[in-house]
């Protein structure tokens, strides 16, 4: 009992301020019936009980309901307050994994290779990703010269699934293909939040910046950041055009190319630590991903313990119910 008396609290004690205008209430009630029916201080009380009618009841039988009234206020008022004097063990359970997404939104991403092109079909599979992993960090990165954060590490999947059907090229204020910003900007994301596994997915079909996107997925990888590419586009290419202008054309005046680098992406992965897969591979990738993002599946997840607190208000209700029902037959409410 001493223990359970040690934990006693209110989960929600702003609701005791109401019982203020109670109190107030009750000295209101008290003095107003002190002046009423005080003629005893007038007529001597002999001849007053000769005055008094016979069938008048005495003010000290006098049923009042604001007792009662006061006695549910009160009643209602703590079990909103929460009284609370135990508490229950509850396990907690939290994925040691953040992943960052990054996806290319340069001016080639709009070509149709891929139906009905390779930044749609790049979002199905960002949305195929979401769905196969679940409880970890996951943050969201577009580039094309410039990178941008679409949204920060949050492990509420449906929030970036959301946000999806906005990346177009068209959104980027600047054409371009620079890889090595976004990377730098995901591992500015990663800094700062503790996990035992960190990954990094581009979806990309290319990029301008080789050699300082080797030099940053190598820095990546020796700060224990795994990058993973997955290739958008085919070998065989196929046109694309910038905005809303016209097809992008070679120096012939022919529509030019845009093909797939897979020898560079694949050059990308292996420095990063990772794998490389084509789109349409993608689920290749999953089981990679879940061993490192959900790694609870294998018994490697971080589970701890904590408390949470019973709402004892519960207990106050039959009693506020049978006041009221008091009340109810008295014809007082």
């Amino acid at each position: 009992m001493q223990h359970e008396l040690s934990h006693f609290h209110f989960l929600y004690p702003l609701w005791l301020l109401a019982l203020l205008p109670l109190g107030g209430l009750v000295i209101w009630l008290a003095y107003r019936r002190s002046r009423m029916n005080r003629w005893d201080t007038v007529i001597d009380p002999s001849l007053l009980a000769l005055l008094r009618l016979p069938l008048e009841v005495p003010p000290h039988q006098i049923r009042s309901p604001w007792p009662w009234l006061a006695l549910a206020w009160t009643l209602a008022v703590l079990a909103l307050a929460g009284p609370s004097w135990q508490q229950k063990q509850v396990n907690l359970f939290k994925s040691p994994a953040s992943l960052v997404l990054i996806m290319d939104l340069s001016p080639s991403m709009s070509a149709a290779d891929l139906a009905p092109s390779r930044a749609v079909r790049a979002r199905y599979g960002m949305d195929d990703l979401l769905s196969a992993i679940h409880g970890s960090r996951i943050g969201l990165i577009a580039f094309s010269d410039e990178a941008y954060t679409v949204a920060p590490l949050t492990d509420d999947a449906n929030t970036l699934r959301h946000l999806l059907p906005a990346l177009t090229p068209e959104i980027m204020p600047s054409a371009g293909d620079l890889l090595t910003p976004a990377l730098t900007l995901a591992h500015k994301l990663l800094q700062g939040i503790p996990a035992q596994h960190q990954h990094i997915v581009v979806f990309t079909d290319g990029y301008s910046d080789q050699r300082s996107a080797l030099q940053a997925v190598i820095r990546l990888k020796a700060q224990g950041i795994i990058v993973d590419v997955v290739g958008v586009g085919t070998p065989q290419g196929a046109p694309w055009h910038e905005g809303t202008s016209s097809w992008v054309t070679d120096n012939q005046g022919h529509p030019a190319l845009t093909r797939l680098n897979e020898p560079m992406l694949q050059q990308l992965a292996q420095s990063g630590g990772g794998s490389y897969v084509r789109l349409e591979q993608l689920p290749l990738l999953f089981p990679q991903l879940l061993n490192q993002a959900a790694p609870w599946q294998n018994g490697q997840a971080t589970q701890a313990h904590g408390h949470e607190a019973n709402n004892g208000g519960i207990w106050l209700l039959p009693l506020l119910l049978g006041v009221v029902a008091f009340l109810a037959r008295w014809g007082w409410l």
